[in-house]
């Protein structure tokens, strides 16, 4: 069995952005970043630490905890807000901090939608994108896609996140109500450990999400951004790898347009679900070392 070090964490003040970005840092502490990576809705850093940590021994990859997530103390209301362009507006605002030149983007769903939608708005920072089934919506899915939507508010994974529970008596309480079910039947027991640890909170004598259920829903209901127009924008490489069941990356009609930029690359990875990167861990490592 590969023993895995442990990452080191971090927290990188961004007042203009109103609080911290937390992160986990792998690989040599001398060495400029290679990659920044970003989760998907609901999730965190840690969650991935199983799948970036193999790449530590010749890449240094900074995993960040998004908004509303994880130990990120930037601010979460679910009410009052811009949608997705905050991630992308955080992300650019730590890689304003952590890195001098471009560096590899990296991320799964709605990561990878962030890290495309900052290196269209600052195509200097972006060395390369690696989308994981990134969030992609056709302009007619994406038209009306806002908190105000009384459909958009309906939808299967709004309502499924607003009745996510959000307390359990303890981590091992967690462990215990997700192994095999839902959305995590496809996870191997130690990335499942991993998204539960940094995924909770202690709080009066229990745990709690650190991402509220009202906080991952309005995620879903937030799709206020233009990716075409981001692809055009973005200046690098971009790979992108699509689940073969449930994608998110909704390209079609598009991909004329996008493989005849010769910058894009669009693969389908067989047998996998929108979950891909905890399902081929080593097809993920595979691109990332190869891009970066």
């Amino acid at each position: 069995m590969q023993v895995i070090d442990e990452p080191r964490a971090g927290r990188m003040p961004l007042p203009d952005r109103g609080g911290e970005m937390a992160f986990l840092d792998f690989g040599p502490k001398d060495r400029p970043v290679d990659i920044v990576f970003s989760h998907a809705n609901g999730f965190n850093a840690r969650t991935y630490r199983t799948i970036l940590a193999p790449l530590a021994d010749r890449l240094r990859i900074l995993a960040i905890d998004l908004r509303g997530h994880g130990a990120s103390t930037l601010p979460a209301d679910p009410v009052h807000r811009e949608g997705w362009n905050e991630f992308r507006d955080d992300l650019l605002a730590f890689l304003a901090a952590v890195a001098e030149g471009p560096v590899t983007l990296a991320g799964h769903s709605m990561g990878g939608t962030s890290s495309l939608l900052a290196a269209a708005a600052e195509p200097q920072r972006a060395k390369a994108l690696v989308l994981f089934d990134p969030v992609i919506f056709s302009p007619g899915m994406l038209a009306g896609r806002s908190q105000d939507n009384p459909d958009i508010a309906e939808s299967p994974l709004v309502q499924g996140a607003l009745r996510r529970r959000a307390r359990f008596p303890s981590k091992a309480a967690a462990m215990d109500a997700y192994l095999g079910r839902g959305a995590f039947r496809t996870w191997r027991p130690e990335q499942l450990a991993d998204y539960v640890e940094a995924g909770f909170r202690e709080a009066d004598g229990e745990v709690v999400l650190a991402c509220t259920p009202e906080w991952e829903a309005s995620n879903f209901k937030m799709h206020n951004y233009d990716p075409w127009a981001a692809f055009r924008a973005s200046r690098c490489p971009i790979r992108i790898l699509k689940a073969a069941e449930g994608s998110t990356a909704r390209l079609e009609g598009h991909e004329a347009e996008l493989l005849a930029s010769g910058r894009v690359t669009i693969e389908v990875e067989p047998g996998t679900t929108h979950f891909l990167p905890m399902e081929r861990p080593e097809r993920a490592r595979e691109l990332l070392a190869a891009t970066a």
